[in-house]
């Protein structure tokens, strides 16, 4: 037990990130019957559909699981009514300033963790009274932060600012990589990609193939004049660096980028047109092939016990 799995009430400090057309009941709950935390992703969901899967959710787990509530959304009040009215225990709020729902949340005996880029944004989520603050790195898929700074120079710069307990995020798939955060000062950590690529993710199985194909170097952070993102190469990916080189402004990439390209990749699996979003260390799973949350869980659990056995056998001696 540490400050991670009392505070969520979980076996193992494992939190799957909340990620758009991916995280769906089926696999919140799945991580969450699995001991970690399952999280919804409330940012590619409608507010009837979240309420749905907030009810599919707890009837698949009888575990603590929450919803990932980008506060950019433009339906913020109305889902955070919904998530209130439902009985949600946890929140991981994202995209912007945690200050102004962080102390609603509470009211309403709500949990709060908050994902931050900077050690500068982590102290301002503690000041806004979080909880917890999860520190992502520039590896992550999704939305990331401009300062690109990656996770094992994110972690203990948060970690020297903040006493809350800290979850490590970005270019977290294994064990060894757990073992390296917790190193650093993180009590647990949150995994984006190895769980987006699960069988139960709702992504679609095209997606899923392809970006456990990919190799290194085929992620890149670009649209940082919109929202930072990791994007697969592919045609869209080739079109926004085109337009990026040629100094396209916001509104440029926002034409560009339409409405539904993210549901069109990762859902729909276009992977040609559609915007698909992965973390760097997909490029570890190349050829791993599709596996289940439990499968996931198992690996990443056995993987860290080693690893730490490995470092205390060794001493002085690595």
């Amino acid at each position: 037990m540490n400050r991670v799995t009392s505070l969520f009430g979980i076996r193992y400090p494992i939190i799957q990130g909340g990620m758009v057309w991916c995280s769906g009941w089926r696999l919140a709950s799945a991580v969450s019957n699995a001991g970690g935390l399952g999280l919804l992703g409330a940012g590619s969901m409608h507010p009837d559909t979240l309420r749905e899967h907030i009810r599919k959710c707890r009837e698949a787990t009888h575990h603590a699981f929450g919803v990932n509530i980008p506060l950019m959304y433009p339906q913020i009040e109305e889902i955070m009514q919904i998530v209130a009215d439902e009985g949600v225990k946890i929140v991981f709020t994202s995209a912007g300033s945690p200050k102004k729902w962080t102390g609603w949340l509470h009211d309403r005996g709500i949990i709060v963790a908050h994902v931050v880029s900077s050690s500068h944004f982590a102290g301002k989520a503690e000041e806004a009274g979080v909880d917890a603050v999860v520190a992502e790195g520039f590896e992550a898929g999704g939305h990331n932060g401009r300062e690109e700074t990656t996770t094992l120079c994110l972690v203990p710069a948060v970690r020297a600012v903040t006493a809350l307990p800290l979850i490590a995020a970005g270019g977290i798939a294994t064990g060894e990589a757990m073992l390296a955060v917790h190193a650093l000062g993180a009590e647990g950590v949150q995994v984006g990609t190895r769980f987006a690529l699960t069988a139960e993710s709702s992504a679609s199985n095209a997606f899923k193939d392809y970006c456990l194909h990919l190799e290194e170097g085929d992620t890149r952070l670009l649209l940082k004049k919109v929202s930072p993102v990791r994007l697969v190469r592919n045609g869209f990916r080739d079109a926004v660096e085109a337009a990026e080189a040629t100094g396209a402004n916001e509104e440029e990439l926002r034409v560009l980028l339409g409405r539904g390209r993210a549901k069109l990749g990762i859902f729909e699996g276009d992977i040609e047109q559609g915007e698909l979003e992965i973390g760097q260390v997909s490029a570890l799973l190349c050829g791993k092939g599709i596996q289940s949350v439990s499968a996931v869980m198992q690996e990443l659990v056995e993987e860290y016990g080693r690893a730490r056995e490995r470092f205390s056998v060794c001493g002085d001696n690595w």
